[in-house]
């Protein structure tokens, strides 16, 4: 069942107080409900037919029951979609945690975590080809569009032994190749 058929049926006072009956008071026969919600036994009877086709209340032999599960199902349906991704290939959780550090390309997060920051930096790393070598001002450059804090991105590289540096030149060491 879904929200929208879930409200049809609570659409109704009547039947919005025979929900309320049996979420208040349990299983209870049809005559008790009326009894206890005011509703005409008619109205009742009726009302849980509805409700029973519907699978909102299961009838148990003449004691009808109300399938609360039926409340977190649509719910559930009715739940807004993931937002989208900027790493859509990513597996899940490298996806969520390049999510929640990077928005429209830009570094709102650093992790403490040192495992959150790995998988941080092994995205990061990605700008830089293997066996090429760059200068400091190119590793700035490209680090820039990224974060403004280039040196603490450039010093996580390279302690994470994803970038090597010797002489003023920066090259490309570790990490995963795309």
């Amino acid at each position: 069942m879904n929200a929208q058929a879930l409200v049809g049926l609570l659409a109704e006072p009547e039947r919005m107080r025979i929900v309320a009956s049996l979420a208040l008071d349990g299983p209870q026969a049809a005559a008790s409900i009326a009894d206890r919600s005011g509703v005409e036994l008619r109205a009742v009877v009726d009302g849980l037919d509805r409700m029973c086709t519907a699978g909102l209340v299961e009838d148990l032999g003449g004691e009808f029951v109300l399938l609360e599960a039926a409340f977190k199902l649509a719910a559930r349906q009715e739940a807004p979609a993931a937002p989208p991704t900027s790493f859509p290939d990513e597996p899940g959780d490298r996806r969520r945690i390049l999510d929640q550090c990077l928005k429209d390309g830009r570094l709102v997060h650093m992790p403490t975590k040192r495992s959150k920051r790995l998988v941080l930096l092994e995205e990061l790393v990605q700008r830089f080809e293997p066996g090429e070598r760059y200068t400091e001002r190119q590793v700035n450059a490209s680090l820039a569009s990224v974060s403004s804090d280039t040196a603490t991105l450039r010093r996580y590289m390279v302690d994470e032994e994803l970038l090597d540096r010797a002489d003023g030149e920066y090259w490309r060491c570790g990490g995963p190749i795309r």
